[in-house]
């Protein structure tokens, strides 16, 4: 399609949502069923994100502001993120597995089973500045057909898990009814992970004993929360039912940026970080704004 600018309306509701940009979006995409698992690729300056019912993936090329096929069967692929060496690494809810595409095109199964049983479907997946995968593991894919394949769960219940870099799977947390997006703060002293079906957000402090003081860190007022990012002022990026939400860490909503589609996730890109990119139910959206995407640290 054409990319078409819409109108961007930014709602500052706290003093601390400094947040500037673009006068609009630019609507990429509109021809999916759901659309998720964006994650931007900085060496090709392009963008990869699914389509998941269809079970595709597409892929977004800044040279020429197009989007344009890029892999079928997916095993219906999710969430994405890259490496320390920007491999991607992708949960795939059909396959029911989290792997990594090496450099050379080939496939490497991180994660598959825990325990003797086989994972529910991975959904969302970040990596640490030591190179461990950690990633959320709730029961969407395997609920239905719609988005991947109806099955029972073998494990016992959903949760979120770490691959550490020697490939040792741990469990990490026990109560999550369903686990999504997950993200770091900027100096990884603490775990921000999404419970959907609970409409809310928490926080764990990390440490060398695992997750401590567990708590719940924001609440949704309307609907529920998917992906979540953390730009370089600490604060978190959640997609949300009425578009795009900010948050402090203390659970203050700072501000929104309305979008006429429910978002499902997004990513900073871009060679600054600073665009804006948005999964939203069947659509691919971004926006140019005046702050940056926090970047992986370094090891």
């Amino acid at each position: 399609m054409t990319v078409i600018k819409i109108p961007a309306r930014f709602e500052q509701l706290d003093p601390r949502f400094a947040c500037a940009g673009d006068a609009w979006w630019e609507h990429h995409f509109d021809d999916g069923r759901w659309t998720e698992g964006p994650v931007y690729v900085p060496a090709g300056r392009y963008l990869i994100f699914g389509d998941i019912p269809n079970d595709r993936s597409l892929r977004w090329d800044a040279a020429t502001n197009t989007v344009g096929p890029y892999e079928h069967d997916t095993n219906y692929a999710n969430g994405r993120t890259l490496d320390l060496h920007g491999r991607v690494v992708t949960c795939e809810q059909g396959a029911r597995r989290v792997v990594r595409v090496e450099h050379d095109g080939s496939i490497t199964v991180l994660a598959d089973r825990f325990e003797g049983g086989r994972l529910n479907s991975p959904n969302d997946v970040v990596v640490t500045s030591d190179g461990a995968v950690w990633f959320t593991d709730p029961t969407y894919g395997i609920k239905s057909p719609y988005e991947g394949h109806a099955s029972e769960s073998e494990l016992s219940g959903n949760h979120v898990y770490r691959i550490a870099p020697n490939g040792t799977i741990a469990q990490m947390t026990s109560d999550y009814v369903q686990p999504n997006g997950i993200a770091f703060s900027p100096d990884e002293t603490s775990l921000f992970v999404v419970d959907s079906a609970q409409a809310h957000i928490r926080r764990s402090s990390v440490g060398d004993a695992g997750l401590t003081d567990d708590t719940v860190a924001i609440r949704a007022d309307q609907g529920t929360f998917d992906g979540i990012r953390f730009d370089t002022r600490g604060t978190i990026w959640a997609a949300a039912v009425d578009g795009v939400r900010n948050y402090a860490t203390d659970g203050t909503l700072l501000g929104k940026i309305h979008l006429p589609e429910e978002a499902s996730n997004l990513t900073f890109g871009g060679p600054k970080r600073n665009q804006l990119f948005v999964t939203a139910t069947r659509s691919l959206y971004s926006i140019m704004l005046n702050i940056s995407g926090a970047a992986p640290r370094a090891a």
